[in-house]
């Protein structure tokens, strides 16, 4: 398929499709967090998602190396994927979906922000630092409680903001080094192995494994492995691979919204004026940081 100028039809389905998905694995997470540890959780998931990306990419084939300069560079991304995913777990386990998608999909605004300052030629325009202050108000509007802010929940509002930008450091530590000659599949099995032992390892330490398992909840975190981390991943690389990122971006606000409605309909949260506004302006910040010129 030759790379598209613009979102077409199959583009705009599959980004719909994406988020929509992104957004009940969260959902899925917290409760799964009920029964099954949040770091454990996160651990297994990595190590059961492995043997499948590699399948692919023997299948496809893609070529797989650790020989060629990125073992390093893939090692160090997958340590930021580990502590990603163990902020964003452990979130989920303090504050609400809708909370934790709006103050985790910043995730773009991180990139361009350190861009700007570390990568030459980067500097943004007028309109792109419009997009990171309104980005920014966001996470001020998600934060704002009306002074009704339990200890827990802000602790888990700003384990929600630390794995934004865990997720952030991934994509740009790859363009700095030698990662970035890597295909995609090789990128995400570096950081699914890596994960894989560190939070396994480390679930120890963050209280009981594994409580009552229903049937249900095994099919939830089932559908974390095989369809968010397998099959969602390659198919954000593959859009990526196609579809140019500055269009991609004004469908940035979809994930949360998608976490937002699912939060509401499975779990009954509450959804406030405060995270519609924010939610607003995080995704028309991530729309003005990802114009290009």
């Amino acid at each position: 398929m030759e790379r598209k100028e613009r979102i077409d039809a199959l583009g705009a389905v599959l980004l719909v499709s994406l988020a929509m998905v992104m957004g009940l694995g969260q959902v899925f997470i917290k409760m799964v967090n009920a029964e099954m540890g949040p770091i454990f959780q996160a651990g297994p998931r990595s190590a059961c998602a492995l043997p499948l990306v590699l399948a692919f990419a023997l299948i496809t084939p893609k070529r797989l190396s650790l020989t060629d300069g990125t073992l390093l560079p893939g090692l160090f991304c997958g340590c930021f994927f580990a502590l990603e995913f163990l902020l964003l777990y452990t979130a989920l386990d303090h504050t609400t979906v809708s909370r934790t998608a709006v103050l985790f999909y910043n995730m773009p605004v991180w990139v361009a922000l350190w861009a700007h300052f570390l990568i030459p030629g980067e500097q943004m325009s007028r309109v792109r630092a419009l997009g990171l202050v309104l980005a920014v108000g966001s996470v001020a509007l998600a934060f704002w409680r009306g002074g009704s802010a339990s200890a827990g929940a802000l602790k888990g509002d700003l384990m929600a903001l630390g794995g934004a930008m865990c997720w952030a450091a991934v994509p740009y530590f790859a363009r700095m080094t030698r990662l970035s000659r890597a295909v995609p599949e090789m990128q995400l099995l570096y950081q699914l192995g890596v994960s894989a032992v560190i939070l396994t390892a480390a679930a120890h330490a963050f209280g009981p494994l594994l409580g009552e398992m229903t049937l249900g909840l095994w099919a939830m975190f089932g559908f974390r492995v095989v369809v968010v981390v397998a099959i969602g991943f390659l198919m954000w690389f593959w859009i990526l691979k196609h579809y140019p990122a500055s269009d991609m971006a004004s469908f940035g606000f979809l994930a949360p919204l998608s976490a937002m409605l699912f939060g509401w309909l499975i779990l009954g949260e509450t959804i406030t004026w405060t995270i519609l506004a924010a939610l607003a302006l995080v995704g028309t910040g991530i729309v003005l940081v990802n114009r290009q010129g």
